[in-house]
């Protein structure tokens, strides 16, 4: 323990500059949770999902723990080409001591770019580029992650509420067919949701909706 404090306290350059690149390593730990949903598919295959539960009216079926860990696993899958390009490009040697951090961070960095930059809307890009004032990029390597990140987020955000407008239209049919149904018949104090929520669900199981569901996300990306 006292060696550990030793080496912090340690004003040797060389011992400041790994001090640094230790606290630069947790502060990138810390925010690993906010990488995972920003960077990733996890924002639009939750999104997607949550529209799904919500336009069933199901109430909170599945569970939370269901969708953000299928939502998890299904990111998983998406990413692991580029998860992988990151391990052999940058993890790999680094542990091997055949480049340095800054190397690394570089090498991890371009696959996740290209990753963003594919799904990434040239309208949202360019609103951020020109609010910071930033000249046209020459490269993908040009364009820096405070840009790109959230620009592939809003990106996202409207990628999904596309596909969750979709889930809704045959849904919001079903409810409004039922509650025609019940006003015609006189049955004004009975909810139209109770009543639509069996044939919903019916709807949702012939025509194997998860798996529809999972195919459109997997398509998407």
């Amino acid at each position: 323990m006292g060696e550990f404090v030793d080496f912090f306290s340690n004003s040797d350059p060389e011992s400041v500059s790994t001090s640094v690149k230790l606290l630069l390593l947790l502060t990138v730990l810390a925010l690993a949770p906010s990488i995972l949903i920003l960077m990733t598919s996890f924002a639009r295959i939750v999104i997607v999902l949550s529209f799904v539960r919500t336009s069933l009216a199901t109430q909170q079926m599945p569970p939370n723990q269901i969708l953000i860990g299928l939502a998890l696993f299904l990111t998983f899958f998406i990413m692991a080409p580029t998860f992988q390009e990151i391990n052999d490009e940058a993890l790999q040697p680094l542990f091997n001591e055949e480049i340095t951090i800054e190397e690394a961070y570089d090498q991890a960095s371009m696959p996740m770019k290209e990753f963003m930059s594919e799904h990434t809307r040239q309208k949202d890009l360019a609103l951020f580029m020109e609010y910071s004032q930033m000249e046209e990029p020459e490269s993908l390597e040009d364009i820096p992650l405070t840009t790109l990140i959230p620009s592939f987020a809003i990106s996202e955000l409207k990628t999904a509420f596309q596909m969750g407008f979709m889930i809704f239209v045959p849904f919001l049919i079903i409810d409004m067919a039922v509650a025609s149904i019940l006003m015609s018949m006189g049955m004004m104090m009975l909810p139209p949701v109770m009543i639509s929520l069996p044939f919903k669900i019916l709807l949702f199981v012939l025509v194997d909706g998860w798996y529809l569901i999972t195919h459109s996300l997997l398509e998407s990306f």
